[in-house]
C-alpha cells in the first residue's frame, strides 16, 4: 500500500431494520445506541431482519453515521407472505410485510397453480447483488386475497407460525389415556376436598389456572395458586414436546386461537375443568389478613373445581355482594388489593389499557367494535398469578446459598435505557414534575409516583406515552436481573404452562428442584439460555400477528366509515407528521405533514409536537376531532384529517 492510499474502514456486523421507505438501520452489539444509518441505494440486496457486514462512510447532515451493506451473513427468514401480481407477462410478489422494500420476480413455471391477486408463500431462490430484485417461487396457494380466512392464514405465514399440527403429534396426544390413575393421584397432595374455582374469560375453552381458598383457624387464609400441570402429559424428547418448543406460545388472533398444543391436551386433559379431576403444579400460600406471605407449598396436586366462573359472573357476585362463594370471593378480592397496594408501593409501574374487541359477522367482517374493561376480579386473578410466580422464582433462586448458581428460567425486565431517562427528566422538567438519575438511571418508584401524579392532568397521555416507549422488553432468560416494571427482585412464568413453553421449562425444573437435585453446568445453562430466545422471539412473532389482525380488521373497519368524524387523540409525532388514534376502535392512521396545509408546521422533536407559524401546537396526547380519509385494505393503512382540536 503507498502512502497516498487510505486503508479500508473495517467492515462492523449487525441486525438491519428497514422501514417503509427502504431506509435501513443497522444495529451493533457492541454499539447499540448508535444505529448505522443506510440510504436505499446502498442496502444492497439486504432485506429487513437479516444480519449484514457494512461498512461506514461519510456522516450525514445531522452527524450521524452512515453506511453501506456490503454483504448479507444471514438471513432473517427464506419465507414471504405476499399477493400475487402481474404486469405483462412478468409475474410479482407485493409482500404484505411493508418493510419488506421490494418485490420479488417468480417465474412462471414457479407459480404453483398462484393466480393474480391470490396470497400466496414464496421461498426466496436467490438475489445476486446485481439483479435489480430478487427470484422467488410459490411454495403454497393460501387463496384469494381479501378473504378473512385467507388473511388469517396469512398473517401466520408472515410470521413463520403453523396453523396445524403435524400428524404424530397429534396421535401422541390421542394416545393420551383419559382416565388419572389411582397411583397418580396418591403420589400427589390432593386438594378435592378445598373450596376450588376458576375465572376465566367467557370464550376461554383452555382453563390454565384455578384458585382455592381455606381459612386456618388462626385467621389466617391458604390460598391455593393451582397451575395445569402439562410436564406431566408432555414429556420431553416426545413429538409433542417438539412441535410445543418450536411453537412456544399460543397465538391469539381476532377470531381465532392457533394453540400452543393439540385441542385434547389444551381444551380437554390438561385443561382444570369445573367438575372434572385434574392433575396440577400447585403454589399454596399462606397469607395473614393483610396479605403477608407467612408460608407457601409447591409441588404437585389432583384438584376438583367446583365452578367455572367468567369474569362477568365472578364480578357480578362480588358488585351485588350476594351469590354463589361470595364471602370467599370478597375475602379474596380484599386481599389481592392488598397484594396489589404492596406491588405499587414498592414501585411496579401500571400501564392500564383495555382490550379491544371486534364482533364479526358469518364472514369475519366486523359489525362492531367494543372494548373489555379490566374490573376486580381481572384484577385479582392477575395478582395471585404474579403472587406464585414470584414465590417460584424466589424459592429456586435462594434454593443453595449461592443463588445466582441455580439454573432457572426467569421472566426478567432490564432498566431502561439510559439516553430515553434523559430525555424524559427533560420533558416532565417542562410541567414541573422531577426525575432524579442515578447513574443515568431512574428507580420504578419514581415512575411509578409520576404516573399516579398526572392523572386527569392535560400532560397525562403525553408522559405516560413516552413512559411507556422508553421500556425495555420483558425476556426470558437463566441471569436473574429481576423485574424492573414490576419491582420484583425475582420473577417467572409458572401460571400459563398451556399457551406458554418457558412455563412448562419451569414446572421441569421446579420439579428437579423439589426432588432435591440441582441442575448445574455450562451445558444446561446454555441450553436452556438458547430455549429462553427461542421463547421470547417466537413470543414477539405472536404478539405481531396479533397486531396485525387487530390493524386489518380496524382497517376493514374504517372502510365503511369514510368521511365520518370520531373522537381521537394524537397517539404519535414524527417528522413526516401525527399518527391519530381514533377513541372507539383503537385504529390508528396518519395525518402526513404535507397534508397539514392550514399554516406552516415545523417538527418539534424534543417535545413531540409540531409548532404552527400562526401558533396552532399538536402534541403527543392532545385530543381531537378527526375525520376518516382513506381506508386502504391492501396496504393496511387509514388516513385521518383533523376536523377540530379540543380544549
Amino acid at each position: 500500500m503507498t502512502t497516498h492510499e487510505k486503508a479500508p474502514r473495517p467492515e462492523l456486523i449487525g441486525t438491519i431494520s428497514i422501514n417503509s421507505k427502504g431506509v435501513g438501520y443497522v444495529t451493533i452489539p457492541e454499539r447499540p445506541d448508535n444505529d448505522i444509518i443506510v440510504p436505499p441505494e446502498r442496502l444492497g440486496n439486504a432485506l429487513h431482519g437479516d444480519t449484514v457486514a457494512v461498512r461506514l462512510g461519510p456522516k450525514d447532515f445531522r452527524d450521524r453515521d452512515q453506511g453501506q451493506v456490503v454483504r448479507v451473513e444471514t438471513r432473517a427468514r427464506e419465507e414471504f407472505v405476499g399477493t400475487l401480481q402481474v404486469e405483462g407477462e412478468i409475474w410479482y410478489l407485493a409482500p404484505d410485510l411493508r418493510r419488506i422494500h421490494v418485490r420479488f420476480h417468480v417465474p412462471t413455471d414457479k407459480l404453483a397453480g398462484g393466480k393474480a391477486h391470490d396470497k400466496v408463500l414464496v421461498r426466496l431462490l436467490h438475489w445476486l447483488p446485481s439483479d435489480n430484485m430478487p427470484e422467488g417461487e410459490v411454495i403454497e396457494v393460501l387463496g384469494p386475497a381479501g378473504d378473512n380466512n385467507v388473511e388469517m392464514k396469512a398473517i401466520l405465514r408472515s410470521q413463520g407460525l403453523a396453523d396445524h399440527f403435524p400428524p404424530e403429534v397429534e396421535a401422541e396426544a390421542a394416545a393420551l389415556p383419559d382416565e388419572i390413575s389411582v397411583e397418580e393421584i396418591a403420589r400427589r397432595r390432593d386438594f378435592r376436598e378445598i373450596l376450588t374455582f376458576t375465572i376465566d374469560p367467557d370464550t376461554a375453552q383452555d382453563f390454565d389456572d384455578a384458585l382455592s381458598f381455606m381459612r386456618l383457624p388462626n385467621g389466617n387464609v391458604e390460598i391455593g395458586i393451582h397451575i395445569a400441570d402439562v410436564s406431566h402429559f408432555v414429556r420431553e424428547g416426545t413429538a409433542l414436546d417438539r412441535e410445543a418448543q418450536k411453537r412456544a406460545t399460543s397465538i391469539y388472533l381476532v377470531d381465532r386461537v392457533i394453540p400452543m398444543l393439540p385441542e385434547r391436551l389444551s381444551n380437554s386433559l390438561a385443561s382444570l375443568e369445573a367438575d372434572k379431576d385434574r392433575l396440577t403444579f400447585s403454589c399454596v400460600v399462606t397469607l395473614t389478613p393483610e396479605a403477608e406471605t407467612v408460608d407457601y407449598w409447591l409441588g404437585r396436586g389432583v384438584i376438583h373445581s367446583n365452578k367455572r366462573f367468567t369474569y362477568e359472573e365472578a364480578q357480578e357476585v362480588l358488585d351485588r355482594k350476594e351469590g354463589l362463594y361470595y364471602e370467599e370471593l370478597n375475602y379474596m378480592n380484599e386481599l389481592a388489593k392488598k397484594l396489589s397496594a404492596k406491588k405499587f408501593a414498592a414501585g411496579a409501574i401500571a400501564f392500564e389499557s383495555d382490550e379491544i374487541k371486534f364482533k364479526l359477522d358469518d364472514q369475519g367482517r366486523p359489525l362492531f367494535v367494543y372494548k373489555k374493561e379490566r374490573g376486580d376480579t381481572h384484577k385479582m386473578i392477575e395478582d395471585y398469578m404474579l403472587l406464585a410466580n414470584r414465590v417460584v422464582a424466589e424459592h429456586v433462586f435462594n434454593y443453595k446459598e449461592n443463588g445466582e448458581d441455580n439454573v432457572f428460567v426467569y421472566r426478567i425486565h432490564d432498566y431502561p435505557k439510559i439516553e430515553k431517562m434523559t430525555a424524559l427528566q427533560g420533558l416532565v422538567r417542562q410541567f414541573g414534575y422531577k426525575l432524579d438519575l442515578k447513574d443515568g438511571q431512574v428507580e420504578s418508584t419514581q415512575l411509578s409516583r409520576l404516573l399516579e401524579r398526572i392523572e386527569n392532568t392535560r400532560e397525562e397521555q403525553l408522559i405516560e406515552t413516552t413512559v411507556m416507549r422508553s421500556m425495555a422488553k420483558a425476556i426470558y432468560s437463566t441471569k436473574n436481573i429481576g423485574h424492573y416494571g414490576l419491582a420484583f427482585e425475582y420473577y417467572t412464568h409458572f401460571t400459563s404452562p398451556i399457551r406458554r413453553y418457558p412455563d412448562v421449562m419451569v414446572h421441569r425444573l421446579l420439579s428437579t428442584y423439589l426432588d432435591g437435585k440441582v441442575p448445574v453446568g455450562d451445558k444446561v445453562r446454555e441450553r436452556l439460555e438458547s430455549l429462553c430466545t427461542h421463547c421470547s422471539g417466537m413470543e414477539r412473532r405472536a404478539m405481531e400477528a396479533e397486531w396485525d389482525s387487530i390493524k386489518l380488521k380496524q382497517v376493514e373497519y374504517m372502510t365503511e366509515r369514510i368521511g365520518k368524524v370520531f373522537s381521537g387523540k394524537i397517539s404519535g409525532v414524527t417528522a413526516y407528521g401525527l399518527y391519530l388514534q381514533e377513541e372507539e376502535s383503537a385504529a390508528e392512521g396518519m395525518l402526513r405533514v404535507r397534508d397539514m396545509v392550514d399554516d406552516y408546521y415545523e417538527y418539534d422533536e424534543k417535545n413531540l409536537r409540531f409548532v404552527g407559524k400562526k401558533g396552532k401546537v399538536y402534541q403527543l396526547g392532545d385530543k381531537v376531532q378527526l375525520r376518516v380519509k382513506t381506508a386502504d385494505l391492501e396496504t393496511r393503512t387509514i388516513s385521518y384529517e383533523i376536523v377540530d382540536k379540543e380544549a
